[in-house]
């Protein structure tokens, strides 16, 4: 039962962070600032949660450095996710073995 009651409040919780911006922005928002700002917050975000889960999860935090400059470089040549992600596996994979 207890299950339950964790699985409603995530649900009220997702939803209610969906909700309220639609509630508070109900017009387009019109500032340059703002709309810089809130196209950026989805990245942020997936960095803030990654980045930090690659370089202490892993056991090694060279290799795992060294996958995360070569996302970073290939991401920066705009290069596309697949191969992003494949040669930063690559490379960390490679460095476990040199390191």
């Amino acid at each position: 039962m207890k299950l339950v009651w964790y699985l409603v409040v995530m649900a009220v919780v997702t939803y209610l962070i969906r909700a309220i911006p639609f509630t508070l922005f109900r017009s387009k928002v019109k500032s340059p600032f703002l709309q810089y700002f809130f196209a950026y917050i989805p990245y942020a975000v997936l960095a803030a949660m990654t980045i930090p889960h690659m370089l202490y999860e892993g056991g090694n935090p060279i290799c795992a450095g060294v996958g995360l400059i070569t996302a970073i470089v290939l991401a920066f040549f705009e290069r596309s996710l697949i191969t992003v992600a494949v040669a930063a596996c690559a490379a960390t994979f490679v460095a476990g073995f040199v390191v």
